[in-house]
Formats: structure tokens, C-alpha cells, sequence
């Protein structure tokens, strides 16, 4: 929130970062449920004088912010989604501090997966995944929200149906162009949700977190294509373009979705000297990994009444 002191533009908000928090729910049947929770809290509040007076009273500290995420993690006795519990903090913080005008939860969730022994999943144990799910609350004390899920660290690769052709060149350019080539990328997406009051946040609690698995699907299929013959792709920015497309196709409650995909290259080996161009006889079948440099390819997708 913005002040004029001495005729001159003030903004400040303050809160703590990087609040770990582990959370079991242990169900009659003897099933265990876990998650990992990275979580960050910004406030908006009318603390003014601590800036300029020297006077603290209206500073909600941060270790009370701390304090609050493991309080709250023990009241939800029931399992529920990271999106859920990000609203719940909002709520909380909104709702107690008068000067609070506005809660901005992050969160991140550690990828704890049930693991399967015998073919069966068990009832306490987990493994460590990959990709991460995020979400992201903004809780005004009107009871206005702006809800955000998203993914990171989404790594897929496919090794034939991805081409590069047609792009500008000059003096300076060496890449050849190509109709046959590896794609890979590590994706990073966040949609934002159609809900705009804490009135019409879908109250059954699966809601989330099943819609967190179902974008991320309908985004791989995408990627990929069907299971034999795949999908071509022209470039990174076609493949980004047409997963964004189907997101927003299949999901009417998705309001914008953004997505970064940086080109994880593969380049085929080729092994020269002096006496000789190839030393070895590569056939598009040996490769060097390489994540640096690599291309950066971005963008967003809303719907035409939808504010990014």
C-alpha cells in the first residue's frame, strides 16, 4: 500500500519466508496421509508509524507468522489441499489484525509420493517425486481472493517428432535447421482461477488438488501427443502455445495460464580430427546433455475478460 510522507511515495509489507512445515493425518483404517510445506506470507497493513515514529504497535511480528502456520497446520484436522490451507492463512490473518488489509500466501509442496510394495500402496510410506505443486493466495479483508495453482520443475523430453525450421538468419547464426530433433524441457506453469470472493471457493475438498492432476495432464497429453505416433512440434513456442490452448479448452474455472519452458538441449556427438571428419560414425543415436546456455521461452494465455 502506498503513503505520502514529506510529499514523496512510500510502499512497505512485510512478513516471514520459508516456513517449513510437515503435516500426518493418521485415518482409523490405518492409512497415513503426509505432505512438506514451504511457506511464505507477505502482510499489507497500516504499520506506518514503525517506519517512521518508531513505534511498533501495529507490527504483526514475524515469528508470530512463524508461529501461526505450525497453529493452523495442527487445527485443519482434516486432509486438505495446499491451495486450501493458503486460504486458510489468508483468512486468519485478514480476519484477526485490523490493520491487516491484505495476506499474500506462497506456497510450495515438497512432492512426497505413496510408495507401492508388492503391488500395493502402502500405508505409511512415501518416496521423494520430482515436479512440485505451488499455489499462491491473495486474501483481501473484503473477502476478495485471487487463487493461483501451478507446477515446477515439470522435466519431459521426447526424442523424435520435434523439428526447427524457417527462423531468421544472418551472419551470425549457426544452428541448422531441422525437421528431426530431441525436445526436452523443464516446465514451470501457474493458472490462475476463476474465483474472485471467498464465497465461491469450491468447498469440497479434493477440488484442487484433482485439478492440479488433471491440468497437469491435459498438459503432458498435449507435449506428447498419442502414444504411438506422438505430435509434431515446430518449435517450443508452437508446443507452449497449443498445451496453454488446452488448458484453458478443457478447464472453464481456469481463468489464465502462464508457462516457461526452457530449451534443454541434447546435441548429437560427433567426434573429428585432423585427419578425419568423423572418427566414430554417429547416427543421431549419441548425445551431449546440456542445460547452458540454453533458449527461454515464455507466455501467457488468459481469457478475454480475465485479468492477468
Amino acid at each position: 500500500m502506498a503513503n505520502e510522507i514529506e510529499g514523496l511515495n512510500f510502499e512497505q509489507k512485510h512478513g516471514k519466508s520459508r516456513v517449513r512445515v510437515g503435516r500426518i493425518w493418521r485415518k482409523e483404517d490405518g492409512n497415513h496421509f503426509f505432505v512438506e510445506w514451504n511457506v511464505n506470507i507477505s502482510l499489507l497493513s497500516d504499520c506506518l508509524p514503525a517506519y517512521v515514529r518508531d513505534d511498533n504497535s501495529d507490527i504483526v511480528a514475524t515469528d508470530t507468522m512463524k508461529n501461526t502456520v505450525y497453529a493452523k497446520a495442527k487445527e485443519c484436522s482434516e486432509l486438505l489441499s495446499v491451495e486450501e490451507f493458503a486460504i486458510e492463512l489468508g483468512k486468519h490473518f485478514t480476519t484477526l489484525y485490523p490493520q491487516v488489509t491484505t495476506a499474500i500466501i506462497n506456497i510450495v509442496e515438497k512432492p512426497w509420493e505413496r510408495v507401492s510394495v508388492g503391488g500395493q500402496p502402502h500405508q505409511h510410506g512415501f518416496k521423494l517425486g520430482s515436479e512440485k505443486h505451488t499455489a499462491e493466495a491473495i486474501v483481501k479483508k473484503s473477502g476478495a481472493v485471487r487463487l493461483t495453482s501451478g507446477v515446477e520443475g515439470l522435466a519431459v523430453l521426447k526424442t523424435t517428432q520435434s523439428g526447427f525450421e524457417g527462423f531468421i538468419r544472418d551472419k551470425y547464426t549457426a544452428l541448422p535447421e531441422t525437421r528431426e530433433r530431441m525436445l526436452a524441457t523443464e516446465v514451470s506453469a501457474s493458472w490462475k482461477y476463476v474465483f474472485e470472493s471467498l464465497s465461491n471457493i469450491p468447498m469440497k475438498s479434493p477440488y484442487f488438488t484433482e485439478k492440479y492432476l488433471d491440468v497437469k495432464k491435459v498438459m503432458l497429453e498435449t507435449f506428447f501427443g498419442p502414444q504411438k505416433e506422438g505430435v509434431y512440434s515446430a518449435s517450443v513456442q508452437s508446443t507452449l502455445y497449443q498445451m496453454a490452448r488446452a488448458v484453458l479448452s478443457r478447464f472453464p474455472d481456469v481463468a489464465s495460464i502462464q508457462l516457461r519452458m526452457p530449451n534443454l538441449h541434447f546435441l548429437p556427438v560427433n567426434l573429428p580430427n585432423k585427419d578425419s571428419p568423423t572418427i566414430v560414425k554417429f547416427n543421431d543415436d549419441v548425445f551431449t546433455p546440456t542445460d547452458e546456455p540454453h533458449g527461454t521461452i515464455e507466455a501467457s494465455l488468459s481469457r478475454s475478460w480475465s485479468r492477468m
